[in-house]
């Protein structure tokens, strides 16, 4: 699934909405950027209505951008990953550390869901790791908070929020794909006395990931959870989901997701060290699901040719974990267009523009995305016949009506759903083979 995005980030700093829709033109050429996804082949598009004016209050929806902008992509051909949440909330439901939001934005994606009902595949909260940190933990963000207590609070927020809205989402269409756009990290120590520390940081990349997949934590991690906030029912809540099996875990990696870090537990950037392929393959033998290369870009320098050498590089790592037999199912170069203010991380509003896009904000490709688009025109082709797992099932939009995929969709929902007849079955032969002797087992 090659793929691209449209940076639809809405963070708020010291009370300031960043919308970088409407930093990056997004609102204003729309039309023009889904046509460019078209102009360079790209079939898959990371793609989400702004949250902060789309959920209006709790059950209050406005659709209005929604419709036109899906409407087109419906037109186009073009197959939506939808982003609902990155990494901000309306202004009437303050920040991460809110409590009742989860439930909120979880009915907010069923009704996005039964609006849009030929969208399948989804991210619901894009990238939940760096939003907590973020958020929580480096007092960036939103609550601008910079605590264990704050960062836990948010984080389980967040994911719960996240595993809400796959249920909802569901329930309207039982066959959708859920694509865990993630941020893949690792902490080097820098001396013997620095191993301690990043070995936490590399404990804690994990956990957004764990709790959304219902995998239990080691134990330090367990203790780091329940000092700070976590009680068990909502530890267990998230051990109970059974989700797993509708997922694609999605790694973003950028120059900055490995970390130098100190004897003190401070951090710096390292630049890549052990790289894509090196990182994927830590995440996929924890979790052992299927993998999408989801973010990926560098600035244009100088020469020109250093994001082109980028792409280049991230490729043929994305090649090397799907020549190690991982089910690597997507590429995404991330996003269409430049964005603005990203080198700082969007605290300070300098209007910069960050040449990091396939094309310019006055939409004029750029070195990048001329060497995407060959990517794809040589390799597109050849992957699927040559893939080392099964076709993802994916249902084209305007494929959705017809009969090959109510089969799909039916089937889907049949398995998730078990006859009264089929409950008794299996109660009756987990009985059976629990009386069994263990030789028979």
């Amino acid at each position: 699934m090659f793929a691209t995005g449209i940076e639809n980030s809405i963070p708020t700093v010291n009370g300031r909405r960043v919308d970088e829709m409407e930093k990056c033109g997004h609102y204003r050429y729309w039309k023009k950027d889904l046509e460019l996804c078209v102009e360079m082949g790209i079939p898959f598009l990371r793609y989400g209505p702004p949250l902060h004016t789309s959920l209006r209050g709790a059950d209050d929806y406005d659709w209005e951008f929604a419709d036109v902008t899906f409407n087109e992509l419906y037109r186009l051909g073009l197959t939506p990953i939808v982003d609902l949440c990155h990494f901000g909330l309306p202004d009437w439901l303050g920040n991460f550390q809110n409590p009742d939001w989860p439930e909120v934005f979880a009915r907010y994606a069923r009704a996005f869901a039964q609006r849009f009902p030929w969208v399948q595949l989804y991210t619901p909260v894009n990238e939940m790791f760096i939003c907590a940190v973020f958020s929580a933990k480096y007092g960036w963000w939103n609550e601008q908070m910079t605590t264990d207590l704050a960062f836990v609070t948010a984080l389980k927020h967040i994911v719960k929020a996240n595993v809400l809205a796959m249920q909802e989402i569901l329930a309207v269409r039982p066959d959708a794909i859920f694509i865990q756009s993630e941020s893949s990290e690792y902490f080097h120590a820098e001396n013997p006395d620095a191993i301690k520390p990043a070995e936490l940081m590399n404990a804690k990349r994990f956990l957004s990931l764990d709790l959304n997949y219902g995998r239990r934590v080691d134990s330090e991690m367990y203790e780091y959870l329940m000092d700070n906030g976590m009680t068990r029912d909502e530890y267990h809540f998230f051990l109970g989901q059974k989700l797993k099996h509708h997922c694609i875990m999605g790694n973003d990696y950028y120059w900055t997701n490995e970390h130098r870090v100190q004897a003190n537990g401070s951090s710096t950037a390292s630049g890549e060290i052990f790289g894509y392929h090196v990182i994927t393959m830590q995440y996929y033998d924890r979790y052992r699901l299927p993998v999408m290369h989801t973010e990926t870009n560098i600035i244009e320098g100088p020469t020109g040719q250093e994001a082109v050498n980028w792409l280049w590089k991230e490729w043929a790592n994305v090649l090397r974990v799907r020549n190690d037999g991982v089910p690597m199912v997507g590429f995404t170069w991330y996003s269409l267009t430049d964005q603005v203010d990203w080198d700082t991380a969007l605290r300070q509003d300098n209007g910069k523009v960050n040449p990091l896009g396939l094309y310019d904000l006055n939409r004029e490709i750029r070195a990048v995305g001329k060497a995407y688009k060959q990517i794809i025109e040589d390799w597109g082709p050849i992957l699927p016949t040559q893939s080392l797992c099964l076709q993802v099932p994916v249902i084209p939009p305007k494929d959705y009506r017809k009969g090959y995929s109510l089969n799909v969709r039916n089937r889907t929902h049949q398995v998730q759903k078990p006859s009264a007849a089929q409950e008794q079955l299996q109660a009756a032969t987990a009985q059976q083979a629990g009386s069994g002797s263990e030789g028979a087992q």
